[in-house]
């Protein structure tokens, strides 16, 4: 009996010596699996917090070439030229050896056309109406009446009227004589100034052409210096030849236009002086007729 509660002893201290061997082996496995998935959550962490910063960072990396593209276009959007300024440039680009003959011509053209615009103006005279007062004032006062008139009017027709009736006393034909050749002193006064005008119309292109000549010899004693045919060689003698030849053709149109108001007013005022003789000389008949 107590052998056999011996084995029993025996046989119960094995099995539990093996369930606590079974029950640690598994708490050590379980423990092993909690730390991977421990590490494994931690790797998933740092890995989604990775992804995380890199998601950040991505719309970081795209905001810096628009941060440095403003700039960019601010440069380029340089600010335009004034009118002066361009015109300055083009004047020192096409050499203000030759640009300087070109800008005198201009000047002193355009201040002839302005001093002739200005005398023709004052010239004009209302031709019918100064008839009509010579007529009234040879009807009342006579020749001497008539002459008053004429010197308290201004222009070239008062002047001949006044040189026709202080001739009148020596007959028609005098007075006709008088008239034409008074009118033709008048017409020089007219037309004075004319012949510079178109001096500097002719002279602003032989200019700029001139400018021409001389940018094409630079460009080609560039070339032979050079030995070597490129555009930077050849552009700046070609520039200055381009420049001085549209300066000399502008300056030349514009003082063309000028010259041909300034014929035209010419011609109209011959006109109304002509036609103001012939009234005269028949007022003088008319007056000696009765």
């Amino acid at each position: 009996m107590n052998k056999l509660f011996s084995i029993l002893a025996v046989f119960a201290l094995l099995n539990f010596g093996y369930v606590s061997n079974s029950y640690a082996q598994t708490e050590e496995a379980s423990e092993e699996a909690t730390t991977e998935e421990v590490t494994a959550d931690a790797g998933g962490e740092e890995m989604t917090d990775s992804a995380a910063e890199a998601a950040t960072e991505e719309p970081m990396i795209e905001e810096e070439p628009m941060e440095e593209a403003a700039p960019a276009e601010e440069e380029v959007a340089a600010p335009e030229k004034s009118f002066h300024q361009v015109v300055k440039d083009k004047f020192i680009a096409g050499g203000p050896g030759f640009m300087s003959f070109v800008l005198v011509c201009l000047i002193l053209g355009l201040a002839i056309c302005i001093e002739r615009i200005l005398y023709l103006t004052m010239a004009t005279t209302n031709t019918k109406q100064l008839v009509e007062n010579v007529e009234a004032a040879l009807k009342s006062g006579g020749v001497e009446a008539a002459k008053e008139v004429c010197r308290n009017t201004k222009g070239p027709v008062a002047s001949i009227f006044y040189q026709g009736l202080d001739r009148s006393s020596e007959g028609i034909d005098m007075v006709e004589k008088s008239v034409v050749a008074y009118g033709s002193v008048q017409m020089g006064l007219l037309e004075k100034g004319l012949s510079w005008i178109s001096l500097f119309i002719a002279l602003a292109p032989m200019l700029g052409f001139f400018g021409t000549v001389v940018g094409m010899i630079g460009a080609f004693d560039a070339i032979a210096e050079a030995n070597n045919i490129s555009p930077g060689i050849v552009a700046g003698g070609i520039g200055v030849a381009l420049i001085t030849t549209v300066s000399g053709l502008l300056v030349a149109m514009v003082l063309q236009v000028f010259y041909n108001y300034i014929v035209a007013k010419v011609d109209s005022i011959v006109n109304d002086m002509e036609d103001a003789s012939i009234s005269l000389v028949d007022l003088l008949i008319k007056h000696q007729t009765k």
